[in-house]
């Protein structure tokens, strides 16, 4: 205790002070609290060397590493030693002795004051600036890579002559120099003059010369590199002209020279490099004439030349010269415009045809017996029938599948065919209890693989299911199962220790599983557990009973987090898909090469071209770009990843591509050679949705070769607008089983439609071969109408099934009570000359959470349906009992389809409308019947609602109201899976 009495004045002194204890504490603590923060940082350095090391892809951490690790030391110690150095020199070159002004007495303080910290102060200047310079250039790491590793694309630019590697892969990285050398200059520059200022050699109100000699030769020599680098960036600047964007009223996103650049940018930026390298070497010249007075003349004269020759002498030139004849200055320039985005984008095989848009045959018999000769028409929407598969196949709420399901191709009976596909996986937020335990280390993974046939809807409007159940079992064979790795496993498990996983359940109960795999990290090593519990921030990892020996974390699960993980230079596709191969459950993932230094090619935004009414409505379906604006790409890997074990493999598959070279060498033993895909997994490789949208809207503009109707804008398309839902955003391209007219038998191909700019009408059809391993493989085929003929396009066909007066009464009752009807994908197939357009129609709701296969929309050739199945429809469509004609008028271009004669419509006559309110009634008390789990009142219920329809059906056709309102039964209530 302290002294309380009137003791001498030391001993209250030191009362205050801490004892030694306390001091020891502090110092203890403090080490403490440096300790973890070392090892918070080690703990995320440490857990990714041994996340890379557990899928074999070592090699990529530790080449990224040392890359970022190289770049920070040397251009840190670059940048610390410049910066450090000209301080050093400017504090060297001090004048002697100061003049005694107002100004030097009130700096003499400054002085003073830093004099016993100079040099603490310099190693903090130095190495701030240092940190930061490092920090910045270790962000450059693929620059460097691309830069030291880049090989020839074979291809020269137009203007330069210089193979394309020079503007993918040197220039960037000679960018990049350029930008360091501007700073470094310029700090100092700064730092150089404070230092001159506070030592005198600098004087703003001191009388006399405002500068010492050393210091104005030590600044001019800096402002010299300045001007000089200055002058190396007006000579990159010439070929930065190749890869330039600007505003063209041809296309909003123009790469490349155009007639003014060519002939006024491109001489002006020669000679400003000229004059540049005249002012530096006037700069340099102050070290013998210790005077600013020519080169502060040289560089006002630089400024205004720059001024001058490089902004007002090209706007003359824009004006006087190519806005009086455009077209004939850039025709030459929009010429390599065309090729080079052609090229860039593979898409300058592709192949445009004349197509009539119009039948040619009059036989509809033929025309009938056509149609399945040329498509397998999909009529199981993936987009839409998820809930369907959840309600019949979820099984237990733990386990859930896609909101948008994949489309894929199986073998059965000899015949290829479209099968729609989902897995089983894991869903969290069905598990019963949730706790640790539960999330991380019972419920651990998803089972099993579903299917149905993608062309075919049994009965009840379910799909036709060639795998199903729990276990899964059908078409697929034995395969493994179980599912660790998927789409919605977005956290982590602990597996193989002590604590039993749910594996399922059956009618014998729950079954118990461990997981054999050498998956994730082992949690045996304390260091480990430790690191993981602070990376995770979970501190029971660290103690918890339930990780014991062959206990593995598993993690960063989704396929193309791995793939992106492992090949941090590659742009993932949104859609990774499941397929069943040699016995296992394989997520393939499409992966591309990007640049953004193509000479010539025009730029895209892929977060923009990507984008349509699914990705909307799914972040999931969004692209991984590593850079978003691009103007080349290339499919050029295939990767995998086992469901199981999480494996991940690379595949090259555009075996030519510079940019896949040039990054297999930076990465060397990544990427296995295409000849390692077996066959099983070949024939399920496919053409990737994303490239297929990027190239679709390049060619809305670059399906011309023409530069004049380039110019023109005539021939300008757009990606319609989804018209099945509300998004706003454009139809999504459909995987379809089909032909081509030019093609002898049905590939798997990825579909869309064109319309004309401002238009709803159709303008083209697209198709790419997307069967891998196919000659035909990647090539684009457009069938182009005449502007002509005014075919409907999506939004008009979807307007026209409408319109129609049965056909909007038969959906108002599909929607009555509480029911929903939701449109399937509007497929479109050229078939002889014209477009048929084929729409599932699905009805959810009447005490049923899921869709169900209710109707069949078709029309071809101003011919419409609506039936309960395809084939109905097509026989409607098609066959002797004709369709519902969509009668022409004023507003037909526009796709209204309105009946504009004199007579009422039948709904209008009191015989039709009595027999619909009976079938409305009957339908309604289907649907309480429903509720009530009452069948026999519900069958009852759907006798009465046919006889009802088939009263309207008859009274109508008596009054001369056509066709096509054929009966429509309830939705089925047939009992779940």
């Amino acid at each position: 205790m302290p002294d309380r009495g009137g003791g001498p004045t030391g001993p209250r002194m030191r009362v205050g002070r801490p004892s030694r204890r306390v001091r020891t504490l502090l110092m203890t603590l403090g080490v403490l609290a440096v300790l973890a923060m070392v090892f918070t940082m080690f703990a995320g350095f440490w857990t990714d060397w041994l996340w890379y090391r557990s899928v074999d892809y070592s090699s990529v951490f530790t080449t990224t590493l040392w890359t970022k690790i190289g770049l920070f030391f040397v251009f840190g110690l670059l940048m610390a030693v410049s910066v450090g150095f000209n301080i050093w020199l400017a504090h060297r070159l001090r004048p002697p002795l100061s003049a005694m002004s107002m100004e030097q007495q009130n700096l003499d303080r400054y002085r003073m004051g830093i004099a016993p910290y100079k040099k603490w102060l310099l190693l903090g200047i130095t190495a701030l600036v240092g940190l930061i310079a490092g920090a910045s250039a270790s962000g450059q790491w693929r620059t460097w890579l691309m830069w030291i590793n880049g090989v020839p694309f074979g291809e020269k630019d137009p203007q330069f002559k210089l193979d394309v590697s020079f503007y993918a892969f040197d220039l960037p990285w000679y960018r990049f120099l350029l930008g360091f050398g501007f700073a470094t200059v310029i700090l100092s520059v700064i730092a150089a003059a404070l230092t001159h200022y506070l030592y005198g050699g600098l004087r703003l109100t001191s009388p006399g010369a405002r500068a010492t000699a050393a210091a104005t030769g030590h600044l001019s020599v800096l402002i010299g590199i300045f001007v000089a680098l200055k002058a190396v960036a007006y000579w990159l600047d010439r070929y930065g002209l190749a890869v330039k964007s600007s505003d063209f009223k041809a296309t909003d996103s123009w790469t490349g020279l155009r007639y003014v650049d060519a002939n006024a940018y491109l001489p002006a930026k020669t000679i400003l490099f000229c004059i540049a390298v005249i002012c530096a070497l006037l700069f340099f010249g102050t070290l013998w004439r210790r005077t600013w007075q020519l080169p502060v003349i040289g560089f006002g004269l630089m400024v205004l030349s720059a001024i001058l020759i490089g902004g007002l002498y090209p706007a003359i030139v824009q004006k006087f010269q190519v806005q009086p004849n455009e077209q004939a200055k850039e025709a030459p320039y929009v010429e390599k415009n065309l090729k080079a985005t052609r090229d860039a984008y593979g898409i300058d095989g592709t192949q445009v045809t004349d197509y009539p848009g119009t039948s040619q045959t009059e036989d509809k018999t033929k025309l009938r017996d056509a149609v399945t000769d040329t498509a397998s028409i999909r009529i199981m929407d993936p987009n839409i029938v998820s809930p369907t598969f959840q309600q019949l196949q979820q099984i237990r709420n733990y386990y859930a599948f896609p909101t948008n399901l994949d489309v894929d191709r199986y073998t059965k009976d000899g015949k290829d065919q479209d099968t729609v596909i989902g897995l089983r996986e894991l869903n969290y937020n069905g598990i019963p209890k949730r706790n640790w335990i539960n999330d991380h280390f019972r419920y651990t993974h998803g089972y099993g693989v579903v299917a149905a046939e993608g062309t075919s809807a049994d009965a009840g409007g379910r799909p036709v299911f060639t795998e199903s159940d729990l276990p899964s079992k059908g078409d697929l064979g034995t395969y493994e199962q179980r599912v660790y790795y998927g789409e919605r496993t977005t956290t982590y498990s602990i597996v193989g220790g002590p604590q039993k996983e749910i594996d399922y359940s059956d009618d014998t109960g729950e079954k118990t599983y461990s997981y054999q795999g050498d998956s994730g990290v082992n949690l045996a090593n304390p260091v480990n557990r430790a690191a993981y519990a602070v990376a995770f921030s979970e501190p029971q990892i660290l103690y918890s009973g339930a990780i014991g020996d062959g206990s593995r974390i598993l993690y960063n699960r989704t396929p193309k987090e791995r793939v992106e993980a492992i090949a941090p230079w590659l742009t993932i596709d949104g859609d990774a898909y499941p397929a069943v191969v040699d016995g296992r459950i394989q997520w393939i993932v499409d992966a591309y090469t990007t640049s953004n230094g193509y000479p010539y090619s025009s730029r895209t935004t892929l977060g923009d071209t990507t984008a349509d009414s699914l990705t909307a409505t799914n972040d999931n379906r969004a692209v991984v770009a590593q850079q978003n604006q691009v103007n080349y790409i290339r499919n050029s890997v295939k990767a995998t990843v086992d469901a199981y074990s999480g494996e991940v493999k690379l595949y090259q598959w555009d075996t030519e591509d510079p940019v896949l070279k040039t990054w297999m060498k930076a990465f060397p033993d990544t990427v296995e050679p295409k000849g390692e895909i077996s066959e099983a997994l070949m024939a399920h490789l496919r053409y990737p949705q994303d490239l297929f949208k990027v190239q679709r809207e390049l060619l809305t503009r670059y399906h011309v070769k023409d530069a004049t109707t380039f110019l023109s804008g005539s021939e300008v398309w757009q990606v319609p607008d989804d018209p099945t839902n509300k998004t706003g955003e454009t139809v999504p391209p459909y995987y379809l089983s089909m032909k081509m007219p030019d093609q002898k038998e049905q590939v798997f191909s990825l579909t869309t439609t064109f319309t004309p700019n401002g238009r709803d009408n159709l303008s083209a059809f697209m198709a790419v071969d997307a069967e891998a391993g196919t000659e035909d493989y990647g090539k684009i085929r457009i069938l182009k109408l005449p502007t002509s003929t005014t075919a409907a396009g999506p939004k008009q066909v979807q307007s026209q099934f409408n319109s129609q007066q049965d056909i909007a009464e038969s959906i108002r009752l599909l929607r009555g009570g509480d029911s929903e009807v939701e449109y399937g994908n509007l497929l479109a197939v050229p078939l002889d000359g014209g477009l048929l357009y084929v729409e599932p129609v699905y009805v959810r709701g009447g005490g049923l959470k899921y869709p169900l296969l209710r109707k069949v929309l078709v029309t071809y050739g101003g011919q419409t349906a609506f039936e309960d199945t395809l084939e109905q429809a097509l026989d409607k469509v098609f066959g002797t009992d004709g369709g519902t004609s969509q009668p022409p008028g004023e507003g037909e271009d526009e796709g209204t389809g309105e009946d504009e004669g004199n007579e009422p419509p039948a709904s209008e006559d009191p015989t039709v409308q009595a027999a619909l309110n009976d079938a409305q009634e009957a339908f309604e008390a289907g649907q309480e019947a429903l509720k009530k789990n009452d069948w026999e009142a519900y069958g009852k219920a759907q006798k009465e609602l046919e006889d009802a329809l088939r009263r309207a059906e008859e009274a109508q056709s008596a009054e001369g109201g056509g066709g096509g309102g054929d009966s429509t039964p309830a939705p089925d209530a047939s009992p779940s899976g």
